[in-house]
């Protein structure tokens, strides 16, 4: 306490220099983490509710026109759909969560007492930080091992009770099935185990077309691991020598398996990250188009899990201010940005498969331009 003397008055004024009571930084790192794990629990909880909800009255018709048990579509369809939708949007509602909590504390004053407590605003993300990373790792382990698993029955009670037609018919099949070896099919039918115009073609180490088998149709012998060609010919090249065989029905032993013909998009979907991994591979020596579409659910498993942490940034930065509007301005603010984020992510998606960029940008690209803006509001928030 102070006291100012004013002679001329002969008024004695007494003040009081009042000091921001000291704030232990742990009790604040357990306070900021704890609501936003239960905040982002709870967020997760009420949408997935809603969404089933509304999932439940659009299938309802498949589930009782196939007469769908009800404890299979209770642990086999929903209790494996969860893990993928919450996997697939959790950076969404991570940022609604942050928003929403950090937007109250904005509002009732707490963050302006944290920081007159002599923490720093950078200290203050560390909470932030470490219950973003929590999430991002359970996303990741998610993602990469567990929601495959869980896709395996997710698409067998689909084929099942929902979608009951399954994809059986392939056509302009072309690919690699080893090195040198030249696979096209203009069809194949998955049922019967037939493919129609098949031709193989085999180069040597010089690129040089050295033998090539054609049958107008050729069908798979489970017994002996043959085909059955009809209107056959086997055309053996050795330099300008050249050699014909003909044959109406015979049996030949192609070096082609049927799943060779067959690969279905959820397919990928099914397999774990070190599965996937291998596939890519396979895929890149047969010279499969279907290699992007792979490549691309890669990179999105190990890179999706990154969004999380961009996003808490991104939401502190956005709701830490306090506003006339309160939490309704914060709201309308940051889920502009999520989804303007969702938006441009599915758009480097389209223009990788459809168009020229490589599936790797087409994942990072997003990543890095809003982990950038994040920076940028970070750096700009009121301290």
């Amino acid at each position: 306490m102070q006291s100012l003397r004013n002679d001329s008055a002969g008024i004695v004024v007494k003040t009081m220099r009042l000091r921001t009571p000291h704030i232990e930084p742990r009790i604040i790192d357990r306070y900021i983490l704890n609501k936003y794990l239960k905040t982002f629990l709870t967020a997760m909880a009420l949408i997935i509710v809603i969404v089933i909800t509304f999932d439940v009255s659009e299938k309802l018709d498949d589930f009782l026109e196939h007469h769908a048990p009800l404890r299979e579509i209770v642990f086999q369809y929903y209790v494996n759909f969860i893990p993928g939708f919450v996997s697939l949007y959790s950076a969404l509602f991570i940022f609604i969560a942050v928003i929403f909590f950090t937007s109250k504390m904005a509002g009732n004053t707490e963050i302006i007492a944290i920081l007159g407590s002599g923490i720093s605003y950078r200290r203050m993300l560390r909470p932030f930080l470490h219950g973003s990373v929590i999430v991002a790792l359970a996303v990741f382990v998610f993602s990469n091992f567990v929601i495959p698993v869980s896709n395996r029955s997710l698409l067998e009670f689909s084929s099942t009770y929902i979608h009951t037609r399954r994809d059986d018919y392939f056509s302009n099949i072309h690919f690699q099935s080893e090195p040198g070896h030249q696979i096209y099919a203009e069809s194949y039918n998955v049922q019967q185990l037939q493919a129609h115009k098949l031709h193989k073609d085999i180069y040597n180490d010089s690129g040089i077309l050295v033998e090539r088998h054609a049958a107008e149709q050729a069908t798979y012998d489970s017994v002996n691991g043959t085909w059955t060609c009809r209107n056959y010919y086997h055309r053996t090249l050795d330099g300008l020598n050249e050699r014909l065989d003909r044959a109406a029905v015979c049996q030949v032993d192609l070096g082609l398996q049927p799943e060779d013909f067959s690969h279905a998009k959820e397919h990928i979907e099914v397999m774990n990250s070190v599965e996937l991994y291998r596939y890519i591979q396979r895929e890149k020596m047969r010279g499969s188009t279907a290699i992007i579409g792979a490549l691309i659910e890669l990179y999105q498993r190990l890179l999706n899990p990154l969004a999380i942490i961009i996003m808490t940034y991104m939401g502190v930065a956005v709701s830490s201010r306090k506003t006339r509007g309160g939490i309704g301005v914060h709201l309308a603010v940051g889920i502009s940005l999520a989804f303007s984020f969702i938006v441009f992510m599915r758009a480097c998606v389209v223009f990788s498969t459809n168009g020229n960029l490589p599936p790797f940008l087409s994942v990072l690209l997003p990543q890095a331009l809003y982990a950038a803006i994040a920076f940028l509001l970070v750096r700009t928030a009121p301290k």
